[in-house]
């Protein structure tokens, strides 16, 4: 049995500055969790979204908002097992050869 991959969405309502014509944090994350869920059909995995102007409580989490804020980070930033996969504008490729890693087939 493959180990479950968990999927952090780091964003905020607001667009990054420098991601204007971008799909917003949110989006992406609806994107990515249903881009995901084809390539990758019946292999479980967890995906969450973090907005970084309103940290969730876990100690972990909440310094890497504030570390996207204080290091002016380009969001949403797609980290996966604690890896930032992709910053900005996240690629699929990128992000299906981080979960092909942990031993995901694609159909």
């Amino acid at each position: 049995m493959i180990k479950e991959v968990e999927v952090s969405i780091y964003g905020a309502e607001q667009i990054c500055a420098s991601c204007v014509n971008l799909p917003s944090s949110k989006d992406t994350y609806e994107w990515l969790q249903a881009a995901i869920g084809r390539k990758f059909p019946d292999q479980k995995f967890s995906i969450h979204y973090y907005d970084i102007f309103h940290p969730p409580v876990d100690e972990e989490k909440n310094a890497f908002c504030k570390k996207i804020i204080e290091e002016d980070l380009f969001y949403p930033i797609v980290v996966i097992e604690g890896e930032i996969i992709g910053e900005g504008n996240p690629r699929l490729k990128t992000i299906y050869a981080e979960f092909e890693k942990y031993g995901y087939v694609s159909m």
